[in-house]
């Protein structure tokens, strides 16, 4: 028998895992140089300005404009697709980035201008996350794997450049200098964009899915009667509804804002002064990072290959009730370094079961047309309470002391986490699209919108799901 040829456009076994295996690297490597900045640029101020003020400064300057980055571009992701996007983002960062070293060794860097460039980096870093993190389902379709363990792969990978990347920052600081830690940085950016552009999923042609063929109804629907591409506004605004009108989608979104919230304070502030009063100094502070670095690669390690096949919500409380309230309470109970240590490799293992799930249910439920809107608004929602998290959290040890903070962290974990879990709809947690559609629930389509326009649905009982980001 003649032997039949592929068609035009359709991939290989091969083929459908590059797009897969390119965005993992693309991830890793631009993690990896994010995490050499995160420590080159505050050290860099630190030991030339001598002034902490100026360093936390620095600091919040990226963050603010990392947050609204996420918020602005989501738009501009659907419209120009994640690809392109995810592409021009790493470049521009690596030339904010390079120019920090650049500007230094010209002796042109004042302190304003750092100011300046931080946000660039925020501004251009935050967009670029949120991109790649998009391009997920589709590499995700062509590999043939479920999201949980696409989701869990980015996570484990994600892990590992948190621990690999602040170590090789210590070490080229050391070494050379926080300016060559940063460069190194610069092209791990433009290594990322290269990775992309060779590898990243292309646009569909052909023939596509109902659900998706309907999203583009909808997305031409809003459009205007005569067919011109939508306003910027026009597609913020349908996120925000989109976001705003499904309740676990929200509840969620605000989970995370309060979590990453006290994730935030808890290790650039409460573990420095946990250590400094009740000993250990640096050193435990070193220790507790690593085995809680450790362990949490082993627990995304295991979600990806288990996640998958477990129950979602059951997984998602019993992950939280293990990784949230425990490791405030035995800071606060003064209880051995060796305790602290060891609850802290159940944080790790726990935690790493998390993301992978409430990644896939965002990435399942929202429409491909709306992905990269809803994306960023959610991740932006979930950061949003990352700047002021050290800033509240000094200004309460200060005025209650370090242990009734530490009590109130680990009530506000379990308020913020387990809790809301409980509720009747969160049961829809553990809804899974039989054919990879997204599962929106018809009742929560606006109102103001046409029969033909609303978004589709897996089946009409499909249940509700949600998104997550970073926990």
């Amino acid at each position: 028998m003649p032997s039949r040829k592929p068609s035009a456009g359709a991939l290989t076994p091969r083929g459908r895992r590059t797009s897969l295996h390119g965005l993992l690297a693309a991830y890793t490597v631009s993690l990896f140089g994010t995490r050499l900045t995160m420590i080159a640029l505050p050290w860099l101020v630190l030991v030339t300005s001598g002034s902490a003020a100026e360093t936390g400064l620095v600091a919040f300057c990226e963050a603010v404009p990392l947050v609204i980055g996420k918020t602005l571009a989501g738009p501009l992701i659907d419209r120009v697709g994640s690809r392109p996007f995810a592409v021009f983002a790493d470049l521009v960062s690596a030339v904010v980035v390079g120019l920090v070293p650049l500007c230094y060794w010209l002796d042109a860097l004042p302190y304003g201008a750092l100011l300046v460039l931080s946000a660039a980096i925020g501004v251009a870093r935050g967009p670029g996350d949120v991109a790649k993190r998009t391009m997920t389902p589709e590499v995700a379709e062509q590999a043939g794997i479920p999201l949980e363990r696409a989701s869990g792969l980015v996570g484990t990978l994600e892990r590992l450049a948190g621990t690999a990347g602040p170590a090789a920052a210590g070490a080229l600081i050391a070494a050379l200098s926080p300016l060559w830690a940063m460069t190194a940085n610069a092209l791990c950016f433009v290594v990322s964009a290269a990775l992309i552009a060779l590898t990243g999923p292309r646009a569909r042609r052909g023939p596509q899915p109902a659900a998706e063929a309907a999203t583009e109804s909808e997305a031409v629907a809003g459009a205007g009667t005569e067919g011109e591409p939508e306003r910027y506004l026009d597609r913020l605004r349908e996120g925000i509804r989109f976001l705003r009108q499904d309740r676990l989608l929200r509840s969620i979104a605000v989970m995370l804002s309060v979590t990453n919230l006290v994730d935030a304070a808890y290790g650039s502030l409460l573990i420095p002064v946990w250590a400094k009063e009740v000993g250990g100094g640096p050193a435990a502070i070193g220790a507790l990072g690593s085995v809680f670095g450790i362990a949490a690669v082993g627990g995304s390690a295991l979600a990806t290959a288990f996640a998958a096949k477990l129950r979602r919500r059951p997984t998602y409380v019993i992950a939280f009730l293990i990784a949230g309230p425990p490791r405030f309470l035995v800071m606060a109970f003064h209880l051995p370094l060796w305790v602290v240590l060891v609850v802290a490799v159940g944080d790790g293992l726990a935690i790493g079961f998390v993301n992978p799930i409430l990644n896939a249910v965002m990435l399942e439920r929202i429409p491909r047309t709306l992905l990269g809107r809803v994306s960023a608004l959610t991740d932006s929602v979930g950061s949003a309470g990352v700047p002021l998290g050290p800033m509240l959290a000094g200004a309460a040890v200060t005025a209650a002391g370090l242990v009734p903070v530490l009590f109130a962290c680990a009530g506000l974990y379990l308020a913020s986490t387990v809790l809301p879990a409980l509720r009747p709809h969160w049961r829809e947690l553990d809804a899974r699209p039989a054919s990879g559609e997204p599962t929106v629930a018809p009742a929560q389509v606006p109102d103001d919108r046409s029969a033909s326009a609303r978004t589709p649905t897996a089946a009409t009982t499909a249940a509700e799901t949600a998104p997550g980001t970073s926990a």
